[in-house]
């Protein structure tokens, strides 16, 4: 008998990893397969902390014989993806006028194409489980697109589409898909942001201060919960109050 597990993918990142422990700390049951491509410092050391708990996937999104191998070593090791959340991606801002067809694909291809493959690839297991949840994390470029973010507003808006059209192909089979959109949340994404161009975001904010990753981990917490089953296609705001 199988048992279940979680899959985060781009865990080493300030969003995943937070994730990762928010689900080990809080779930004392569970297993969790941290999905890095490279730079695995931050998961090497949750893999170590719960030892037996968790551990590393090699795993390049935007690559399908990735996927493939990864979802082998799960069903080698004797446990199903039950709970898989697209985290991984990237942005490269720049004004369309400029933006290489490299930057445009390559944006698209992380956050939109990756999320993809990741649910294509577990939808099977979780089907034969007869539940499952896929969390797919977007942004509030999604839906409120700045300037300079063309490639990142359309693909993330196309991860929010892509998951009320999902929910609705998988409702009957006991999975749910849903989106959260993270506002400002204090990760190293925010480390090229300037200390006056902060203080006037933080200013603009009901709640005047930028989200920790941790409030964006319970919400993923929660939404891949038993206690969320009835709560699919939706898209959840975690920016503060700013739309």
């Amino acid at each position: 008998m199988s048992s279940h597990a979680i899959l985060i993918t781009g865990a080493n990142g300030g969003i995943g990893s937070a994730t990762a422990r928010y689900f080990l700390e809080n779930d004392p049951s569970c297993y969790v397969y941290l999905g890095v491509r490279s730079g695995c410092d931050k998961a090497q050391t949750i893999a170590a902390t719960f030892p037996g708990r968790a551990s590393i996937l090699k795993l390049d999104v935007v690559c399908q014989t990735d996927w493939d191998a990864a979802l082998t070593t799960v069903e080698t090791e004797g446990r199903v993806i039950t709970v898989l959340v697209n985290n991984a991606g990237h942005h490269d801002d720049q004004l369309l006028a400029n933006m290489s067809l490299e930057s445009w694909s390559s944006v698209i291809d992380s956050n939109l194409n990756s999320t993809f493959l990741g649910s294509r690839a577990v939808l099977r297991g979780m089907m034969g489980e007869r539940f499952g949840r896929i969390i797919n994390i977007s942004s509030l470029s999604a839906l409120l697109a700045p300037l300079g973010q063309t490639n990142y507003a359309a693909a993330k808006a196309g991860v929010v589409a892509m998951t009320q059209s999902l929910a609705k192909e998988v409702a009957r089979m006991g999975i749910t898909a849903n989106a959260i959109c993270p506002g400002y949340i204090e990760t190293s994404a925010l480390d090229e942001m300037d200390a006056e161009k902060k203080k006037e975001q933080k200013r603009a904010m009901p709640m005047r201060r930028f989200g920790q990753p941790h409030e964006v981990a319970a919400t993923v917490f929660f939404l891949a919960s038993k206690d969320a089953g009835y709560i699919t296609g939706t898209t959840v705001k975690v920016d503060g109050g700013i739309l």
